[in-house]
């Protein structure tokens, strides 16, 4: 019988199979997809830089050139690595070129209104006082925040991060936390803290006529105790531990920055990485424990309300009685834990640096520190500051402000464009960054004067508001409804702190001191802060006539 070779006869060749139609579908969407993809990356990479930077210099905005991906970083590295090779000398205030060297640089080369590229993302540096307060006030809705990075996700997202409705319900519910009667709770707080630093500066200093310690450590350490004990209260050891955790993710987070070109290495598996979630995790545990054992005692009217997590979670509930006890209208066990982390990132932080500074300034300036040191002690003598008297220290006030303008924390601020905007007489297209830089304008002598770069702290003799000619021009602490809620907060803390070092120390610099003031997310000491303290006797009285003059 004969049989049919189905798989045919050696030597012979097999019929070709034809590709199946589902194959080849397959392909061409796949193509389609990669052209897709490529188009996209070419907008994002390419043409739209191209688009943006061509529109805004029809319009007579210069500024410096994209070339590639890597925007303007390679030309900032360079900057900053010139500008940090060489301190600035002892007394000089002009810390701009040194601080913000990119910026410096392209501003006196094309304009106050100038183009820097953040990747492919142009920037424009926005000077005017005016156009600062409108963009900050933000009354039309056109400038948006930046979204949060992944880092800084970890060191903090609370009130400052958020937009629209979920920001007006946050700021709703926090506000009341710093109100003045609540502050004045806090109070012996702040100068347990502070009577701590002194007492062991004193010990330091027993049976020598001066010592020496690094002023900038020990504001930190100052700052986060004080932060633990104002927000945490009766968890202040807890507390304690978390303001270590987060120093060390601050300084893991600054050091992770430098990587941040290399595509996905956030995901990779460094031991930097690896100890960054670690922490993450450790201190969103400690946080979850400690509110959730704070919100059952509130529950059952156990807990005092006399810090800011007590005064935070009491609001909370109160805001959600007023709506019907719908818990969902009050904010949520993670949004806690995120305005935790801002308390500590923001309220130790940006406090540690304007304290470091001001006693840096006023061992440059003895003759200010006798008159803030006078004025204090007219104030308290040997006492313990109290907060009727600290609101009324007008010479301590008018240092920190002044401090504040020259050495801003926060050298900069970021707001997008939501659309095609006009500002100033420009029309920015949607997707620009605007480049606040608040270090540069408290500089500037167009709007301060020719003595800008000088410690005058009488400009602030009659308020913040006449302190400048296109007034106001002082932002440390933001403009318009965004403003920092913890401004008083702040300068509360830095007036106990100050008070107590001039009442007990005279201070000067260290012959090791450099001044080398830099940006790193603040404005900070690069080589620490130096100085020497020399015990003052006690009981020292003061002519009336002296602390006003």
């Amino acid at each position: 019988m004969a049989t049919t070779n189905v798989v045919g006869s050696p030597g012979e060749a097999s019929p070709a199979l034809p590709v199946s139609t589902t194959t080849t579908t397959m392909m061409l969407l796949l193509s389609v997809l990669l052209v897709c993809c490529a188009v996209r990356a070419a907008e994002w990479a390419w043409w739209r830089p191209r688009r943006q930077g061509r529109a805004l210099r029809s319009q007579g905005v210069g500024g410096t050139t994209y070339r590639s991906l890597a925007g303007d970083a390679p030309l900032s590295e360079r900057l900053e690595r010139e500008a940090r090779s060489r301190p600035l000398p002892l007394g000089c205030h002009d810390v701009v070129p040194r601080a913000m060297p990119l910026f410096y640089q392209t501003m006196k080369q094309h304009g106050k209104t100038s183009i820097t590229w953040f990747g492919p993302v142009p920037r424009v540096t926005i000077t005017k006082p005016q156009l600062v307060r409108e963009v900050l006030s933000n009354k039309l809705g056109h400038f948006g925040k930046l979204k949060l990075g992944r880092l800084q996700r970890r060191l903090h997202n609370g009130v400052g991060s958020h937009e629209g409705e979920k920001w007006a319900k946050h700021r709703r519910i926090i506000n009341p936390a710093f109100h003045q009667e609540k502050l004045k709770r806090m109070l012996p707080a702040f100068a347990a803290c502070c009577h701590d630093l002194v007492e062991r500066w004193e010990s330091l200093a027993a049976g020598e006529e001066q010592c020496e310690v690094d002023v900038w450590p020990e504001m930190k350490n100052l700052t986060g105790d004080v932060i633990s004990r104002a927000a945490f209260g009766s968890s202040y050891r807890e507390g304690r531990r978390i303001f270590q955790l987060q120093g060390e993710q601050i300084e893991l987070t600054i050091r992770a920055m430098d990587k941040l070109h290399i595509p996905g290495y956030l995901f990779l598996p460094t031991r930097t990485n690896r100890r960054m979630k670690q922490i993450a995790a450790e201190i969103e545990g400690a946080l979850r424990r400690i509110v959730a054992k704070r919100e059952n005692a509130l529950r059952t009217g156990k807990a005092a309300c006399d810090d800011l997590l007590g005064l935070l979670l009491e609001s909370n509930m109160k805001h959600c009685k007023g709506n019907g006890g719908d818990s969902g209208t009050g904010i949520t066990t993670d949004d806690v834990i995120g305005e935790c982390k801002l308390f500590y990132f923001a309220g130790m932080e940006t406090t540690s640096v304007l304290l470091t500074w001001t006693l840096v300034v006023l061992c440059m300036h003895p003759e200010w520190q006798e008159r803030a040191r006078d004025e204090v002690i007219h104030a308290f003598g040997d006492r313990t500051p109290e907060y009727d008297g600290l609101s009324r220290l007008r010479i301590a006030t008018m240092v920190l402000y002044e401090v504040l303008r020259l050495y801003t924390p926060l050298t900069a601020l970021h707001r997008r464009t939501e659309t095609s905007t006009e500002l100033g007489g420009v029309r920015y297209p949607k997707g620009v960054v605007l480049k606040l830089p608040l270090l540069c304008i408290h500089h500037d002598r167009d709007v301060w004067g020719p003595d800008a770069d000088e410690f005058r702290p009488e400009r602030f003799a009659e308020g913040v508001f006449r302190a400048s000619r296109d007034a106001p021009a002082f932002f440390p602490f933001g403009w318009g409804p965004r403003t920092c809620l913890a401004q008083n907060f702040a300068l509360l803390e830095a007036k106990m702190g100050l008070s107590m070092v001039l009442q007990r120390f005279a201070i000067e610099l260290s012959p090791a001191y450099s001044h080398a003031p830099v940006s790193v997310g603040l404005l900070k000491p690069e080589h620490g802060a130096q100085v020497r303290l020399k015990r003052l006797p006690r009981g020292r009285e003061v002519a009336a006539d002296t602390w006003t003059r």
